[in-house]
C-alpha cells in the first residue's frame, strides 16, 4: 500500500441558524448557561470539532446507503474482506477493531472562526468579542392540559451568520479511493448541508452551508524514491 495523492478541500462553514455543539457543563454557576457550546480552552471562542462534522457525515451516509442497524451502532461488515471493500469503512475507519480497514482516508480538521468574519464584526462594533457570536435561547416544554410552560432552560448557540473554517484531507491509496471521494465524501457534505450539524436539528438548530473551492489534488511522484 502506497499513498498516491492527497485531495484537499478548503473553504468555510456558514451558520444559517443557531448552532449548538455542546461541551457538557460539570459545574453549576449562578446565572450561568444551562447548556453551553464547546469553546477553545485558550481563546474561549466557539469552534466546530472535526469529530462532530466527521461523525455527522458518516451517520448520514450510513442512512443514505441503508446501513444503519437496529442497535444504532456505527456500521461495520461482519468479515475482514468485506470491511476492506466497504466505502464507509475505507473512508471513515472500521468500528470493529477485529476487522481493520487500513488507514482512515478522511481527515476532518477542527473549524475555527474565520479571520474575515471576525474582521467584519470588528468593523461593525469597533472590536470583536466572543459575545458577538453567542446567544442564549430559552426553551421549555408545555403542559398539554394547562398550556403552561414547564422546566424553562437556556441553551447557548453560535449565532446565525458566523463563519468557520472548513478543511478536509482525503488520502488516496488506489483507484477505489479515488472513486469513493467523488461518490461518497462530497455526497456526505451535501447530506449534512441538507440536514443539520450539532444538536437539536429537529428544532431548527444547526443548518449550515459549505462553501469551498474545487478540491486540490496533490499527486506524489515516487519515481525518485
Amino acid at each position: 500500500m502506497r499513498l498516491q495523492k492527497i485531495i484537499e478541500i478548503k473553504g468555510t462553514i456558514k451558520v444559517l441558524t443557531g448552532l449548538h455543539i455542546g461541551m457538557g457543563n460539570q459545574e453549576i454557576h449562578i446565572g450561568g448557561m444551562d447548556n453551553p457550546v464547546i469553546k477553545h480552552p485558550v481563546t474561549k471562542e466557539p469552534y466546530i470539532p472535526g469529530s462532530s462534522l466527521k461523525g455527522k457525515m458518516r451517520t448520514l451516509l450510513e442512512y443514505y446507503l441503508g446501513k444503519v442497524d437496529k442497535g444504532g451502532a456505527p456500521w461495520t461488515p461482519d468479515s475482514a474482506e468485506a470491511v476492506k471493500k466497504d466505502p464507509i469503512c475505507r473512508i471513515f475507519g472500521s468500528a470493529n477493531t477485529k476487522f481493520p480497514a487500513g488507514p482512515t482516508r478522511l481527515i476532518v480538521r477542527d473549524g475555527f472562526l474565520t479571520g474575515e468574519y471576525k474582521k467584519r464584526i470588528e468593523d461593525e462594533n469597533d472590536e470583536f468579542t466572543v459575545y458577538d457570536v453567542l446567544e442564549g435561547k430559552w426553551e421549555n416544554s408545555i403542559n398539554r392540559q394547562t398550556g403552561t410552560a414547564l422546566n424553562p432552560r437556556q441553551t447557548e448557540r453560535v449565532v446565525a451568520g458566523a463563519e468557520f473554517t472548513l478543511h478536509l484531507i482525503y488520502r488516496v491509496f488506489d483507484e477505489e479511493d479515488e472513486k469513493n471521494f467523488e461518490k461518497y465524501v462530497l455526497k456526505a457534505l451535501e447530506l449534512v448541508q441538507n440536514d443539520a450539524l450539532g444538536g437539536s436539528g429537529s428544532r431548527g438548530y444547526g443548518k449550515v452551508e459549505f462553501n469551498y473551492e474545487k478540491p486540490e489534488h496533490k499527486v506524489f511522484n515516487h519515481a525518485n524514491i
